[in-house]
């Protein structure tokens, strides 16, 4: 193999010239030019993925003088360069493709809107639920009290007003002295869940 060839181009230092360049390179669009055509250019608006193929000099004439908005008014240039922020898609005001309210926009409950995923659900925003799932009642917080008093009560932190003065009465019948034949071994069992369920009633809870 000779050193001046091409193959030797890639490892050379400092070649003294890029024999690879011309190599298959086409001749450049310029109308009288013969120069090898080394850039693209693109053509214009209307003619996305053309490309004219010019030679260095003439590359850098035709990026002088190329108008992408040629031929269009002010107005257009202006809507254009809107729509272009949403990447020339459609786009709509908020709430005009949910469920009407005769307003413009979504009930005020979220009924017109779901949320398939539990995505805007997981993070606590906005009324949207799974589809054909109800929204569930607001609950208030359980403190630690709470949970204690309803745990001495053997009642999950779900249990409603009826639930505690059922358990309670249900209790009080099971441990009092009176029921065991005068037993008192009871007693403190009995003082827990009497004071359990004066907690709970003083809070509000029932």
């Amino acid at each position: 193999m000779k050193i001046s060839s091409p193959l030797f181009d890639r490892i050379r230092v400092k070649p003294s010239e890029d024999r690879r360049a011309r190599t298959g390179t086409p001749c450049c669009d310029w109308p009288g030019c013969g120069e090898g055509a080394t850039h693209r250019a693109p053509k214009g608006r209307l003619r996305e993925g053309e490309y004219w193929r010019f030679c260095l000099q003439h590359v850098r004439e035709y990026n002088q003088s190329y108008n992408f908005f040629a031929g269009m008014s002010d107005d257009a240039v202006a809507r254009y360069q809107k729509e272009a922020i949403t990447g020339h898609r459609p786009t709509w005001k908020m709430g005009v493709n949910g469920k009407s309210n005769g307003a413009g926009g979504l009930d005020p409950d979220g009924a017109g809107a779901s949320d398939p995923f539990g995505f805007f659900r997981e993070l606590g925003v906005g009324p949207w639920r799974p589809d054909g799932e109800r929204a569930a009642p607001e609950r208030r917080p359980v403190r630690n009290a709470e949970r204690k008093a309803l745990h001495a009560l053997g009642l999950e932190t779900d249990a409603n007003a009826t639930d505690i003065k059922a358990k309670f009465k249900v209790l009080v019948k099971l441990h009092h002295p009176d029921a065991n034949g005068g037993d008192r071994s009871c007693e403190d069992r009995l003082r827990e869940i009497i004071q359990a369920y004066n907690y709970l009633k003083s809070v509000g809870y029932c």
